[in-house]
């Protein structure tokens, strides 16, 4: 998909929370063996999605430099709203003081509802109907007790501004792919607390197949090849996963180490492949090329090609995502299990 009006990024910002939790005090109460995570981060009892995106949002308008009053639209992908019934959208929108004249929603793809809010803003931009669009993919931890999730599920967020291409945006959309199927890896239903998931379906029929697809596709419509890219942010619920389709994909592992952040922070859902990409931003030069390919269980991947330009040297988030992950404070399974509301009053 190449949009008539060429579209970028004018900015960009991140939020992960400071506390941990480790994996192997995690398997300490549960007396089970320890996933490839050594820890993940988890809310405070002030966090949620909410403040999460509101943290990362101020940081990615401060870096873009433009004036809040002009955005026009604030899509928020997450699969973990405070709220059943009401948006995070206009919750976050009155927070940053950009209401009431916008257009407001969230999103949800599970882990790529927030790569779906980078292609929503980036088709609306392009159009001419509005001049700049809020993207945040955010998510915080969700997993049963004792599940493999307890052990994968973080939290944190990023959130772009997205803008028409010019000088002042910090890089471009070359052209992306989406590919989708109703595939039944992952699942939460409606009034459940934890989401579910077949472990047969998780790998080559979900993530590998979704991502390797959406990926292929989008090298048929730009010639590009993975010699082409210098980074690459891949969905990482783990460690093993993000590294597998890289291999199969034909990049070298050294291209996506700086957006591979899941063995210190854990999966941030649909945050995941966002986060990844704002750590590249704040290493990547002017010229570089970057792939983004997101993953989100039911199943589907948007897989985008990025350049970055001369401006990212000016505007790169005032606080980078290395600088978030290590203001850490560790925390016992007993904490973390009362600030995620794990206990029964």
């Amino acid at each position: 998909m190449k949009p008539i009006r060429e579209v970028g990024i004018s900015g960009y910002g991140a939020y992960i929370p400071r506390h941990v939790i480790s994996n192997e005090e995690i398997a300490r109460v549960w007396s089970t063996k320890i996933a490839r995570i050594g820890s993940k981060r988890f809310p405070n009892v002030d966090e949620d999605t909410v403040t999460i995106a509101y943290e990362a949002a101020k940081l990615a308008i401060e870096s873009s430099k433009v004036n809040y009053k002009k955005i026009g639209a604030v899509f928020v992908g997450t699969e973990s709203k405070p709220y059943a019934v009401k948006p995070t959208g206009t919750i976050l929108a009155e927070a940053l003081g950009i209401t009431p004249n916008i257009l407001a929603a969230d999103l949800e793809f599970a882990c790529k509802a927030g790569t779906e809010a980078i292609q929503i803003s980036k088709a609306l931009v392009a159009s001419g109907m509005i001049e700049f669009a809020l993207a945040i993919g955010v998510d915080v931890a969700q997993g049963r007790p004792g599940d493999e999730l307890e052990y994968t599920a973080g939290a944190g967020g990023a959130a772009f501004i997205i803008a028409p291409k010019s000088e002042e945006t910090i890089a471009f959309f070359e052209a992306s792919f989406s590919y989708v199927t109703d595939t039944p890896d992952f699942w939460r239903r409606q009034g459940a607390k934890y989401p579910r998931h077949l472990f047969r379906f998780t790998g080559e029929p979900a993530y590998f197949h979704h991502i390797i697809s959406a990926v292929k596709k989008l090298f048929d419509l730009t010639g590009l090849s993975p010699n082409d890219f210098d980074f690459a942010v891949f969905h990482q619920p783990n460690v093993k996963f993000p590294i597998k389709v890289a291999k199969a994909l034909g990049f070298n592992i050294n291209k996506i180490k700086q957006g591979l952040l899941c063995f210190q922070t854990g999966n941030f859902y649909a945050g995941s492949s966002l986060v990844g990409l704002a750590s590249v931003l704040d290493v990547a030069k002017p010229g570089q090329r970057i792939l983004l390919a997101s993953f989100g269980s039911g199943a589907g991947s948007d897989a985008f090609s990025i350049v970055v330009q001369d401006a990212i040297e000016e505007k790169r988030c005032s606080v980078s995502v290395d600088k978030l992950i290590n203001r850490r404070k560790f925390a016992d399974y007993a904490k973390y299990a009362r600030f995620r509301g794990k206990l029964l009053k």
